[in-house]
């Protein structure tokens, strides 16, 4: 299993080329930059990046088609992956930060999520491959003339999607390159591969180095309270949390409802970045944590590996560690100690 890292979208271009560089040299497979929608563009983010490095794989996530067509998509991505000297990816999702500031509801069936990121998928992979392709004629996204971008040089650019749910799995599975799970504990990442390798089996294209990633937070820190509170200012946006909910394989079902009861609390402690989270008392709390994320002190890193290794061997091919506050110290934690468990 290879290990991946994820950036937070505030961090400058200049930041970025620096963890970049940093990153290559521990080891580090791929470098992922957020995409939302009040920050730093993550394409053009990538670019200085993508200059001061050689290796290591760059790519936006995640990027909605619903904000921007798959063919500037593809537009953009190509752009970055000729700079790189074909190293460029994409993750493709249905929601993520923009969407939900542009879209009254990102759960509309209106917008066919599942169907609309296949066509940009299938849109953007046609961009990559370099070739002449027809006109589209999707549901959701056309192409209205045949198009080639025959100005692409490098090798062609992967194209992810972000796939958590069961349908996304599937999908995903079938047109990707490879998907990128977002949270997918341990209680509930065998339920999610057998999803993904239905797909597989549907799948026309040829296999090939499909991967298979899990978006990962991580807080851990040389000071436990330092960690406990970025991981409960954090908790909100941590998978399970997030509705339609899937709290059951950690909570009673008492717990449960207290939680979700409570989940202003929960948004409340990271949109005032207090890490204080009302009405729930801390042992829930904790326990969330310490089911949904990594945190604690470098004294905590083999509980970590050992659950690492439990991702491993359900088949993931990369782990994508979410990197928060001071993402130079985690990144040399990892560097350090993750990276070389999975050499």
């Amino acid at each position: 299993m290879d290990i991946e890292i994820i950036l937070e979208p505030d961090i400058t271009p200049q930041q970025l080329a620096e963890i970049a560089v940093a990153a290559e040299g521990y080891g580090i497979r791929a470098l992922w930059a957020s995409n939302y929608h009040q920050h730093w563009d993550a394409f053009l983010s990538l670019v200085p990046a993508a200059q001061a490095t050689r290796k290591i794989l760059l790519g936006p996530l995640a990027v909605s088609p619903y904000e921007m067509h798959p063919l500037k998509l593809a537009n953009a991505l190509l752009t970055l992956n000729e700079l790189s000297n074909g190293r460029a990816r994409l993750a493709v999702g249905g929601g993520g930060s923009v969407l939900r500031w542009i879209k009254h509801d990102i759960n509309a069936k209106e917008l066919r999520i599942v169907r609309g990121v296949r066509e940009a998928v299938e849109i953007i992979r046609g961009a990559a491959s370099g070739k002449f392709n027809d006109a589209y004629p999707g549901e959701i996204f056309e192409v209205t003339r045949p198009y080639r971008m025959s100005w692409v040089k490098s090798s062609p650019a992967n194209v992810f999607t972000c796939s958590t749910e069961p349908q996304m799995l599937r999908m995903g599975a079938r047109v990707a390159d490879g998907l990128q799970m977002s949270d997918v504990a341990l209680p509930m990442l065998d339920q999610a591969m057998k999803n993904v390798h239905l797909g597989l089996e549907q799948r026309e294209l040829p296999v090939g180095d499909f991967r298979i990633g899990n978006f990962w937070a991580w807080h851990i820190k040389a000071d436990r309270e330092a960690s406990m509170y970025e991981a409960r200012r954090e908790l909100i946006w941590r998978g399970s949390l997030l509705p339609p909910f899937s709290l059951s394989p950690f909570l009673d079902d008492d717990d449960e409802r207290l939680v979700i009861d409570h989940w202003d609390s929960f948004m409340k402690s990271y949109w005032t970045r207090s890490g204080n989270i009302e009405g729930v008392p801390d042992v829930i709390v904790n326990h969330l944590i310490a089911e949904l994320s990594s945190a604690g002190t470098i004294g905590d890193l083999e509980t970590e590996l050992e659950r690492y290794r439990q991702f491993e061997a359900t088949g993931l091919t990369d782990l994508a560690l979410r990197l928060f506050d001071d993402p130079m110290a985690g990144l040399k934690l990892i560097g350090e100690h993750v990276v070389p468990a999975f050499g």
